[in-house]
């Protein structure tokens, strides 16, 4: 099964452009922007910013839910609807507290792990079997920091953090083509490999 719908999750506005619950948003653009002629544009049936694109030959959609992050599901299950994209070629890029800032992990499934976004879009499709790149941004008590789980998200990283998560992302970019292909045996393995 090839991936046809790739979800970068985060909240919508400015205030929350550069926060850290917004690392799937960090990925779509730069995914986006690293493909001839592709455009994000709002879509206002999905409440999103989407674009239909062309990745390892394969036609692709990105997604970027402009609802909150707990809404998430809206958005994503009424593309993958419309569409008729089924919940394993779904791929949902989101911010990861349990892996460290610089890690990205490709998975197929599991539960929410207490994400606001990825319970609502398991609500919408119907089960939890759709792939996830989890991108860490760290979590505030392994990092030394004095911070509630919700305001830490909600916070820009540090710079050294900002340059592990961009570098993560680039990383995750590169693979992009093979999960398109349905090869995401191969895309995991080079991902997890340093």
């Amino acid at each position: 099964m090839s991936i046809r719908l790739i979800v970068g999750l985060g909240n919508p506005g400015p205030e929350y452009e550069q926060t850290r619950h917004n690392a799937g948003f960090w990925l779509v653009d730069q995914l986006a922007n690293s493909l001839p002629g592709c455009r994000l544009q709002r879509e206002a049936r999905f409440n999103a910013f989407v674009a239909k694109t062309s990745i390892a030959g394969n036609d692709v959609w990105l997604l970027e839910p402009q609802t909150f992050m707990n809404r998430s599901g809206q958005s994503v299950g009424g593309l993958a609807r419309f569409f008729k994209i089924l919940p394993d070629e779904i791929l949902v890029v989101h911010d990861e507290l349990d892996l460290a800032p610089g890690v990205a992990k490709l998975k197929k499934g599991g539960s929410s792990g207490g994400h606001n976004g990825l319970k609502d879009i398991t609500a919408a499709l119907g089960t939890q079997d759709y792939w996830r790149l989890r991108l860490g941004i760290g979590h505030p008590r392994t990092m030394g920091i004095q911070q509630p789980v919700a305001d830490f998200v909600l916070h820009r990283p540090r710079k050294e953090e900002q340059n592990l998560i961009e570098e993560a992302i680039d990383k995750s970019v590169r693979i992009m083509p093979l999960a398109c292909e349905g090869k995401l045996d191969i895309a995991t393995m080079q991902l997890h490999t340093v």
